[in-house]
């Protein structure tokens, strides 16, 4: 079966500010993702790495080039459209959880599907099916405090699944946790992508999680070149 594209970036570059004063982050980046792909994104600090995660995930504008996912032009989208895209199309988990400390696990879920304008039954059960899914099950009337560092992260995946996107966008998953854990979080990630058949990228320092991905793309100097995975012995 062919893979459909999900993430199409082309001739991409990003500048901040003006004349002598100005930096150029990104220049002339081009990728595609397709379906069922799961792409780390790795490179030195400051080589541009979260502009890039913010321009795929619309919550920046690029200087010039275009951006698709699947047959729609981001780039041309109004910014109401552009807030329509990231709320339905768009999951982003992040470095810290960034739970909300007085909605429980399930209600962290639920008030997406609110967000987008969903109600009754169907929300309940996609949520339950969800947490259910990542082992959370147990810990659903659970509130933030009371999660470990990997249950708060799983909690994260759940929520940005919730409304069925088509990327998901992770930022450092795996920086406040041990081995083990970050393992865990990152195969649940890979393991959904591939159930699914989206796409996401996952910014990382971590090299020990990069043998789960199907493409290393490494950054620097505002540019992109693809890197073999490595070899486990």
């Amino acid at each position: 079966m062919m893979k459909t594209s999900k993430l199409l970036i082309d001739q991409v570059s990003k500048k901040f500010g003006d004349g002598d004063m100005s930096v150029q982050v990104l220049s002339n980046i081009s990728l595609e993702i397709k379906s069922g792909e799961f792409v780390a994104v790795v490179g030195p600090s400051g080589s541009g790495k979260s502009t890039f995660l913010s321009i795929a995930g619309a919550l920046l504008t690029p200087t010039s080039g275009r951006i698709w996912m699947g047959e729609q032009e981001v780039t041309k989208l109004s910014a109401k459209k552009m807030n329509a895209l990231r709320l339905n199309h768009i999951g982003f988990v992040f470095q810290s959880a960034n739970l909300i400390p007085y909605l429980t696990v399930r209600d962290q879920l639920l008030l997406i599907a609110k967000l987008a304008g969903q109600h009754g039954n169907e929300p309940k059960l996609r949520a339950n099916n969800l947490l259910q899914r990542l082992g959370l099950t147990h810990r659903r009337h659970y509130y933030p405090e009371s999660l470990s560092g990997g249950e708060r992260q799983r909690v994260a995946i759940a929520r940005a699944w919730m409304n069925d996107p088509e990327l998901i966008l992770t930022d450092e998953p795996t920086a406040s946790l041990d081995s083990e854990r970050g393992r865990t979080v990152v195969q649940m990630l890979a393991d959904e992508v591939k159930l699914r058949q989206k796409a996401a990228i996952m910014v990382t320092h971590d090299k020990r999680m990069l043998d789960l991905c199907d493409r290393i793309i490494y950054i620097e100097d505002g540019k992109i070149s693809e890197q073999p995975k490595p070899i486990l012995l």
